[in-house]
């Protein structure tokens, strides 16, 4: 009798745990199937966006690779790929609805499922999360590769991780030839991490001039085509471009409220299991713990692929393990970061080789064919 395992989303922890099934447990669960649904037909290195947004400096198939290729080499029966999204789950009869991209809806079974469809912004109008298909998500990034290109007054709201970053990748590129502006709305970068004082002495060597205590309460175009921000504060900037990075909603509207923490994130165990359900886990920025993470989604979906692998073959699951430490690492441009683990400072340098002189995009293949796990 056919074990079937639904994963819902196709970003790094979903495509994470389908590779690992079909790799390492299917060979001893012969009935093994996994079913992967991905609004997007593409993964897209997210990571990533802050610089694309820079024309010219990567190329899409260098961010954005079709997910179904990757698994062309496991058995026909053993993998279905499904462009759509879930709508809702029963976690009684153990099915979950889909709209599928061709506009029809299909019910899916599962004996497992997994929920990795992490996070979306909450402004739709920014490609730092991809929030719809392929062709939306190419068609924001496009857009902002174009306004980007002809600004010569830029906002960047938010001075969180991806805000830093995208305000540094655009200093250094452009350097005084187009003013960079970032927005904290805290009185420290970073939401005041002991790395806040490092970030902004970078920022500041690229020319970015920073706001802190500028918290924004409202955007809107302007009749001349510019956007009009407003601070709490009352005083109004108008910029060419606007790109707030604040503001990220978990994707779990389809599912029960009873398995959702306050915060709208999925409820789980040590074992990541969601609470109120059966035989339902959850790995990636969906469950935010202790934040959302590249690493972090990448050592769930390990734990994850492991826990329903040991269930399968009549096992107990085993607590999820991540990072013995708290790890935050900032890419400020091209050639330098800043970085921590745990209290511990990293030097520029190795922010820079770790993280900033890619931004993971050779990692992408890996993960599209499943070689990296």
């Amino acid at each position: 009798m056919t074990q079937t395992i639904v994963v819902l989303g196709g970003a790094y922890a979903g495509v994470g745990v389908a590779h690992r099934l079909l790799k390492y447990t299917k060979p001893q669960v012969k009935d093994l199937k996994v079913i992967l649904v991905s609004k997007n037909s593409h993964f897209y290195w997210n990571l990533a966006s802050v610089r694309a947004i820079v024309p010219g400096q990567l190329k899409e198939e260098q961010y954005s690779q079709p997910i179904e290729k990757g698994f062309a080499k496991y058995p026909a029966d053993a993998f279905e790929f499904v462009v759509g999204s879930a709508e809702g789950v029963d976690v009684v009869a153990k099915t979950v609805k889909v709209a599928t991209q061709d506009g029809g809806e299909r019910v899916l079974t599962y004996d497992h499922l997994v929920l990795a469809t992490g996070t979306r912004a909450v402004n739709e109008t920014v490609p730092w999360k991809s929030g719809g298909t392929y062709e939306e998500t190419a068609a924001v990034m496009a857009q902002t590769q174009s306004k980007v290109k002809t600004a010569k007054h830029i906002v960047v709201a938010g001075a969180g991780s991806t805000g830093v970053e995208a305000a540094a990748e655009l200093a250094f590129e452009y350097g005084k030839e187009k003013e960079v502006v970032l927005l904290s709305g805290d009185e420290e970068l970073l939401g005041g991490d002991s790395l806040a004082s490092n970030v902004t002495g970078e920022l500041k060597k690229l020319g970015v001039q920073i706001r802190k205590s500028a918290r924004v309460v409202d955007a809107h175009p302007t009749a001349d085509g510019k956007t009009e921000v407003v601070l709490q504060s009352g005083e109004k900037i108008v910029t060419d471009l606007y790109l707030p990075t604040m503001g990220m909603a978990p994707n779990t509207e389809y599912l029960p409220a009873d398995m959702l923490t306050d915060k709208k994130f999925v409820d789980i165990d040590e074992f990541y299991r969601a609470k109120n359900a059966k035989d339902v886990w959850a790995a990636g920025d969906i469950v935010w713990k202790p934040r959302g993470s590249f690493v972090l989604s990448d050592k769930q979906a390990a734990g994850v692929a492991k826990n329903i692998d040991l269930v399968l073959k009549g096992k107990s699951p085993v607590p999820v393990k991540t990072l013995p430490m708290d790890v935050l690492m900032v890419a400020t441009g091209r050639s330098r970061g800043a970085g921590r683990m745990g209290p511990v400072k990293v030097f520029s340098i190795m922010v820079y080789m770790i993280k900033g002189k890619t931004l993971g995009i050779q990692s992408l293949p890996g993960y599209v064919d499943g070689s990296a796990f």
